[in-house]
């Protein structure tokens, strides 16, 4: 088969890492069953980025009006969201009118879909789309399609700080609401200045971040897994609602912050995709061959991806499978060339969290599920159709 590299724009990839039987991640027992398979890493042997974007679409026309429908889907499932919920149902072309500020609506209908509705379906998509760009980025840099946001130790860091506010009452902004938002943040930066520590380390490798990654999670999972043992019903109950996920917590003001620090972040990683396609051509050397730093670059775009996961699990809780999913779904599509991939990636993402929370919020109306299990249990068989397609590719 040929593949067209740098005239075409289409990148083929060459998986560099072979870590084996590194199945397992937790943050702890309780939350592991709580999100399902979202914190899973599996490095399958022959299993690599050029086996699941083989097949993608070649024609930039076609690639272009695919990805514009989509964006279309997203906008108008986006409209029918704001009008669906347990308090008050809209039709579509009412919400559209409302919003548009063509047909009246009573007080109560504005406050449902400007105060409760809108905040969440934003965070939604603002949210998918940065879990969408973070994991895009972290399985181009580490050449590996089977990593997520969540496999560096970004989310157990934000979980054990949860739980220290949590349990502890510790925070690092106590008597104030935002008390458990600040801590899962915190912690979770701490985890960024690791990789970042990590980072100045020349001789540092793909397979050294995500060991360590591991190792935070194995450690941070063990602190809260104590740290539950000893706490009360109450506290038990808040960290578990706390690990399901959810878009309701933020209110808006908060919710067009999360959105100015994640747009402003995107066009750094744009600025980045030349390096990250250098880097998944032919590994290190060639992009080194071509001026391309590969630790820089690597180091970068780690820091990059886990600050915009961790600006969004702080005030979400915890989310899976975007990362993992969306940019398989954009490969389809795009193929490896991550100065397309990447927005497509963050559309794909903003479709998939908004599907799933309005999913979750309709099926079993007016009881609403969070997205963050409505996610799992979507992607739980995308991930296992994931593994058998490419392990099956191999034979």
């Amino acid at each position: 088969m040929d593949y067209p590299l740098l005239q075409n724009y289409y990148i083929r990839v060459y998986s560099r890492i072979s870590i084996r039987n590194i199945i397992w991640t937790i943050i702890s027992s309780n939350i592991t069953t709580l999100i399902g398979l979202g914190n899973l890493f599996v490095n399958l042997k022959g299993c690599n980025m050029d086996s699941i974007s083989e097949k993608h679409i070649e024609n930039g026309k076609t690639q272009f009006l695919m990805v514009l429908i989509l964006g279309i889907i997203t906008v108008f499932l986006s409209l029918f969201a704001m009008g669906q919920g347990s308090s008050s149902n809209l039709d579509m072309m009412s919400t559209i009118n409302i919003i548009l500020g063509l047909e009246a609506a009573t007080e109560l209908q504005s406050d449902i879909i400007w105060k409760l509705r809108f905040p969440r379906i934003l965070m939604a998509i603002i949210g998918g789309a940065a879990l969408a760009v973070a994991g895009s980025l972290m399985q181009g840099c580490l050449g590996n399609p089977l990593v997520s946001p969540l496999t560096l130790g970004v989310a157990s860091g934000a979980a054990l700080g949860a739980a220290f506010a949590i349990v502890l009452g510790v925070s690092v902004l106590p008597y104030s609401n935002l008390a458990i938002v600040a801590n899962a943040f915190f912690f979770s930066l701490i985890v960024v200045a690791i990789i970042i520590q990590l980072g100045s380390l020349r001789s540092i490798s793909a397979e050294s971040y995500i060991l360590v990654g591991i190792a935070i999670t194995f450690i941070s999972g063990a602190v809260v897994s104590t740290m539950q043992y000893f706490a009360t019903d109450a506290q038990l109950s808040q960290l578990a609602h706390w690990s399901f996920g959810s878009l309701s917590r933020p209110d808006l003001i908060q919710v067009l912050a999360i959105s100015i620090a994640v747009l402003g972040l995107m066009p750094t990683a744009m600025k980045w995709s030349w390096d990250l396609n250098a880097l998944s051509i032919g590994g290190d050397e060639f992009a080194i061959s071509t001026g391309v730093n590969p630790a820089e670059t690597r180091r970068n775009m780690l820091i990059l991806s886990a600050f915009m996961t961790s600006v969004v699990i702080a005030f979400t809780g915890l989310i899976g499978f975007v990362g993992l999913a969306a940019p398989h779904m954009s490969r389809l599509i795009i193929g490896n060339d991550y100065r397309k991939l990447i927005p497509c990636s963050a559309i794909f993402g903003a479709f998939l969290m908004v599907f799933a929370d309005t999913l979750g919020r309709t099926l079993f109306a007016p009881i609403v599920i969070p997205v963050g299990i409505m996610l799992s249990i979507i992607g739980g068989p995308f991930f296992m159709y994931l593994l058998l397609a490419n392990r099956g590719g191999k034979k």
